[in-house]
């Protein structure tokens, strides 16, 4: 219930924003990045629709697994054989269960399994640490497209929730990324509790499920908060710096890829690499070593061309 009731609408909220943001921006060209270094174009729309999918993809991992939480083992009793339990309670409980719930439950059809082992529960508890490495990489994109304001990258413009440092006057720190990761981390630590303590189930009972309840359920309520938190404080608002990432795609060596199906890697690379040694733009190196006529150049080199779509 809380996983439904609470933190699968605040995800698809989320998800809506990342889409909408997603089509807001995707005219905004910018430089992409492989290893932490200038990478081909793509659109400001594209990154962030990877955050947007990766969030489905999460979201329908905790939709499908939570099939796995539905058969119960009430009326097993001590092990699974159901010894002293009146005849049909485990049918009748579950029914009253799923009743009051509004969601499926239905009585396990081999208990001993579900009370010697928490393998459903542990198998959510890894869907939501997976949902936490999703928004852990999400949020330290976001710091890195942020960071500056003048001496970082500075392609992205967090707004100033808390303006200011405890020594720096006008610093502005990302506290939001900063939340979601400490978050994401914690439930990272708490998924390997929970991983060693469904591996506790000695003999026909497994003895864990409080420590594992707690793990989950704190979960949900920590990237539940955190999720909100987020999109209302943070993604909401988050500007592009359009003059940032015009001069980091003008400046950019990488643009000299899209001419290796044409005059060769090694070429390319040599174009690149004088423009680098001698701080000329690509065009100039070009121009210089004479592999490629430069109205080509110019058509080739186009951004545009290289970002996909029709």
């Amino acid at each position: 219930v809380t996983i439904k009731d609470t933190l699968i609408p605040e995800l698809r909220k989320l998800i809506d924003l990342l889409h909408q943001k997603s089509k807001q921006w995707q005219d905004i060209i910018k430089i992409g990045r492989t290893h932490l270094q200038d990478a081909v174009p793509l659109t400001l729309g594209q990154e962030v629709s990877a955050w947007a999918a990766q969030l489905d993809t999460a979201l329908v991992r905790i939709e499908l697994n939570l099939e796995e939480l539905y058969p119960l083992p009430l009326g097993g009793t001590a092990i699974g054989t159901g010894l002293n339990t009146p005849k049909n309670f485990d049918n009748l409980i579950a029914l009253d269960i799923a009743k009051k719930t509004n969601l499926p439950f239905k009585t396990a059809s081999n208990k001993f399994a579900i009370m010697a082992s928490h393998d459903g529960l542990v198998n959510m508890m890894s869907q939501l640490k997976l949902l936490a490495v999703t928004f852990l990489k999400i949020v330290n994109d976001l710091r890195f497209l942020s960071c500056g304001p003048r001496a970082g990258l500075s392609e992205l413009q967090l707004p100033a929730n808390e303006p200011g440092s405890s020594i720096m006057p006008g610093k502005i720190n990302p506290t939001q990324c900063e939340a979601m990761a400490m978050v994401c981390t914690q439930i990272i630590g708490m998924d390997t509790s929970v991983s060693i303590a469904g591996s506790g189930g000695h003999l026909q009972m497994n003895v864990y499920k409080p420590l594992i309840g707690y793990n989950i359920l704190k979960s949900i309520n920590l990237i539940h908060n955190a999720c909100k938190s987020c999109r209302v404080h943070m993604i909401e608002d988050i500007q592009p710096n359009k003059e940032k990432i015009k001069e980091y795609l003008n400046n950019s060596l990488m643009m000299v890829t899209a001419l290796a199906p044409s005059i060769g890697y090694e070429k390319a690379s040599k174009i690149a690499q004088l423009a680098h040694k001698e701080n000329l733009s690509l065009r100039q190196a070009s121009s210089q070593l004479n592999f490629i006529d430069q109205e080509e150049f110019d058509n080739l080199t186009n951004p545009k061309s290289m970002i996909g779509g029709d």
